[in-house]
């Protein structure tokens, strides 16, 4: 695929050229025209990057989007964005959330086991792909790892399977994002997190909502150079220790390579000291503007990424079925969230993120949080949704016993 694209893998000027364009674009649309408002910035990224990919103009994998965006953009960009998560603050915010991201995780399993049921004799390994995906559905790209060794499935089936995962998680992105503007979902179920950025209000000036929330506020060079400081210094000591704690903790059994997965994980680690950084220096943390605004720029950034994977050629050649018996696995894992999440009252907040943690792992939680401006629910989804780590493999691993994978 990257072979015959108009602009090639390596030219990294010209991708970052386009992403960059890109995201100055769906930014200015957003706070610029009511239906693009509604639309949503993030999903404005996401269509052009799926456009770009899938018109052969832009690659699927580039060291611009593998290396640099994944590498250093998003690991700047959540330690900004959790500068404003004091954890004393946001501690009752994270119940519900962690109550529906395991109602999410039930729905991911059965589903698992429905699709093995309805495509296990269309798909190749069905048995370690339910296994995978369970792990990944719950978790995230460590767990599939994880699954992928542990049964000893064949690269093949392991490289179609993150194809037809890539497309998935661009359409599921896109649908999660559209959700909180649709009517009947609105009515469906609570929604204050929505109501408090809506209540902003709209005038004259600031032409839709998003403009309004992102109206223009002071911010000097000093602010700029202590956010990139705080947030660089933090990603540095985070990725050192969890380095030194996956150097440490041995891997002779099931459980200690888990607990190794765990704490050498750098996510984890990572907004685990960001708030720290953000409820023990809360005071200091405060006096600096701009945090917010560099980091959901950031975030955007990622969210365009995130659309690039998404070849719809090599799915259709590839692993079309795989696709199918992904889908089922993602239309359970909402059900389960939108249905219980319904009878047990939640917010339409959490029900969209907990799902989003589910599937997509807490950094995509994050970004869609970021995205609608729902930036108190940033922490909890983080916290929450690195949990998917612990259980994932877990989960993944009954179900392949369970099939036979």
């Amino acid at each position: 695929m990257t072979g015959t694209t108009l602009i090639s893998a390596d030219n990294t000027w010209a991708l970052m050229a386009i992403t960059c364009g890109w995201v100055a674009f769906s930014i200015y649309a957003e706070q610029t025209w009511a239906w693009a408002s509604k639309l949503s910035g993030a999903i404005i990224a996401l269509i052009g990057a799926l456009l770009l990919t899938n018109l052969n103009i832009i690659p699927t994998n580039a060291p611009w989007f593998d290396d640099i965006i994944w590498g250093y953009v998003v690991p700047l960009a959540i330690p900004l964005l959790l500068l404003q998560c004091d954890i004393r603050k946001i501690w009752k915010e994270s119940g519900k959330l962690l109550i529906i991201f395991l109602i999410g995780s039930i729905g991911t399993t059965c589903s698992a086991v429905l699709a093995f049921g309805l495509l296990k004799n269309y798909v190749p390994d069905a048995a370690g792909v339910a296994a995978m995906m369970t792990g990944s559905y719950i978790g995230g790209g460590v767990n599939f790892a994880t699954l992928a060794g542990s049964f000893e499935i064949p690269g093949e089936t392991v490289a179609a399977t993150t194809v037809a995962d890539n497309l998935l998680m661009a359409c599921y992105f896109f649908v999660l994002i559209a959700i909180p503007s649709i009517g009947l979902f609105r009515k469906a179920f609570k929604h204050p997190h929505l109501d408090e950025v809506e209540s902003v209000g709209v005038d004259e000036a600031a032409k839709t909502q998003a403009a309004a929330y992102w109206e223009r506020k002071p911010i000097s060079l000093r602010d700029i150079a202590v956010d990139f400081a705080i947030s660089a210094i933090i990603v540095w000591v985070s990725f050192s220790i969890a380095k030194i704690l996956g150097n440490v903790i041995p891997k002779s059994n099931e459980g200690l390579i888990v607990l190794n997965a765990i704490l050498s994980n750098k996510y984890l680690i990572m907004t685990t000291v960001a708030m720290a950084v953000a409820t023990f220096g809360s005071k200091h943390v405060a006096k600096t503007a701009g945090a917010q605004e560099i980091g959901t720029y950031l975030i955007y950034l990622f969210l365009f990424v995130i659309g690039v994977p998404a070849s719809i050629k090599q799915i259709l050649i590839n692993a079309p079925m795989l696709f199918v018996f992904c889908l089922i696995m993602v239309v359970g894992n909402m059900l389960f969230c939108f249905i219980f999440g319904k009878l047990f009252k939640f917010n339409l907040e959490d029900i969209i993120l907990a799902s989003n943690a589910n599937i997509g792992g807490p950094t995509t939680a994050a970004a869609m949080a970021i995205s609608k401006g729902w930036v108190k629910l940033v922490g909890p989804i983080m916290l929450v949704g690195t949990l998917g780590y612990v259980i994932g493999t877990y989960f993944g691993t009954i179900i392949g016993q369970l099939l036979g994978a």
